[in-house]
């Protein structure tokens, strides 16, 4: 295979759904085209317009082929997030957004269930911010959910199996404050187990690795040359992180700014100390009430993301 010139990356953010182009020698984007990411109020719960993202993406990557040819693609989404997917492949429901919050008496039993942070690193999050929550409320509220479901993909490999027809995970959307997974053991939490779901989880792969191929339909729909490698994908802070890992020597800080500011710091240890709060969907907020019928561009995506040493 010649090496890829033009990457395409599908950036999955929860206030934008986004398509850009990057030439992998400058690392500058070559072509850019957002869609907001509003979210449908149900039913059975509220959930992502994925098919009209879908719908999007194709019609984008289309365009960026015809206009500049795309050899590769790669994909980052917002954490907190998993797909659960019926046998054929389809979605078995709708995909939950991690800001619903749950009655009381569904989020105390999970409480109940959920493993103490000094195993997962993962603290006690409103709504679904952890995603053992969400699958926990899914099947509390509709018990014919757990045997509809085949397999369960995190978010950024749900865009990878539409493309490639191949479920995935990946080590870095699982340790996204899921409380699924045990950084320390590098593998699944003792949650999986409870939530009877250990034997549903897609294989866990690392961001870098190639999923696979894009599918023959998509090719034709796109132009796409049958052959394109689809990345396995990774979450969008840790996207963030992974250049800084590799060219900070001395401690230091990375800030990711999008709908949520993520700061964490580069210490040396395996583990990133990490602080965040919703300073792009405050700063929205701020920009509509100072500017009513101004237009403006929302909160930022994955790629805007600064070392502080």
């Amino acid at each position: 295979m010649t090496e890829p010139k033009h990457i395409a990356v599908i950036d999955i953010g929860k206030t934008n759904a986004k398509l850009a182009l990057v030439d992998l020698a400058t690392l500058t984007e070559i072509a850019v085209v957002t869609r907001p990411n509003i979210v449908q109020a149900g039913p059975p719960w509220p959930h992502y317009d994925v098919e009209g993202h879908w719908a999007f993406l194709l019609d984008a990557l289309a365009t960026f082929h015809r206009n500049h040819r795309v050899d590769a693609i790669s994909i980052t989404t917002h954490g907190a997030c998993a797909a659960l997917l019926a046998a054929d492949g389809s979605l078995a429901a709708p995909i939950l957004d991690y800001e619903y919050e749950y009655p009381s008496d569904i989020a105390t039993a999970y409480d109940a269930l959920k493993p103490d942070f000094a195993l997962t690193g993962s603290p006690r999050m409103v709504g679904g911010l952890n995603i053992g929550a969400q699958l926990h409320y899914q099947f509390t509220t509709d018990p014919t959910l757990r045997d509809r479901t085949a397999q369960i993909v995190t978010y950024p490999q749900f865009w990878g199996h539409r493309l490639t027809g191949i479920a995935a995970t990946d080590v870095t959307s699982l340790g996204c404050h899921t409380d699924l997974w045990d950084p320390h053991k590098g593998a699944f939490s003792n949650l999986a187990a409870a939530l009877r779901v250990q034997d549903k989880m897609a294989t866990v792969r690392h961001p870098s690795d190639i999923l696979g191929p894009i599918l023959p339909d998509i090719a034709e729909a796109t132009g796409l040359d049958p052959n394109t490698p689809v990345c396995v994908g990774i979450h969008d802070s840790n996207a963030s992180l992974y250049p800084h890992l590799l060219s900070q020597h001395a401690p230091a800080c990375v800030v990711s700014t999008g709908t949520w500011v993520i700061a964490m710091s580069l210490t040396g240890d395996d583990a990133a100390p990490s602080a965040r709060f919703m300073g792009g969907r405050e700063y929205e907020i701020i920009q509509l009430c100072a500017n009513p019928t101004g237009r403006h561009h929302g909160a930022g995506a994955a790629f805007d993301a600064s070392p502080i040493g």
